[in-house]
């Protein structure tokens, strides 16, 4: 198994296409017992939350944001965590909205 996510700090690859997270949103994760939370924002995200579970290198959780033109939106995401030769975790997402149309991928890097 990866090591924990506990305090680590994400930030995504690249703009995601159909989504509001960015390379200025950040992540600030927590792990206990199987279970994952975070909070994030920045970019077109002003608040945003995740919550769920862990399975090995299987994350799977709902997240709820508040976008900056002050609009909400929840939906479903499943990431695979994986170590870069440099020893920084990187996360593999699919998403799909819940709120709204939409689906996609998206990768988030651990921040050092």
């Amino acid at each position: 198994m990866t090591r924990s996510l506990d305090g680590c700090r994400f930030a995504a690859v690249s703009e995601v296409v159909g989504g509001e997270v960015g390379t200025d949103t950040v992540f600030a994760y927590h792990e206990q017992g199987g279970e994952i939370w975070a909070e994030y924002a920045g970019g077109a995200v002003r608040r945003g939350f995740l919550v769920g579970t862990r399975d090995g290198d299987r994350l799977d959780f709902r997240y709820a944001q508040l976008n900056t033109d002050g609009d909400t939106s929840t939906g479903h995401c499943v990431s695979t965590v994986s170590e870069l030769p440099d020893g920084r975790l990187r996360l593999d997402e699919t998403w799909q909205w819940e709120s709204r149309p939409g689906s996609g991928t998206s990768a988030v890097i651990e921040q050092r």
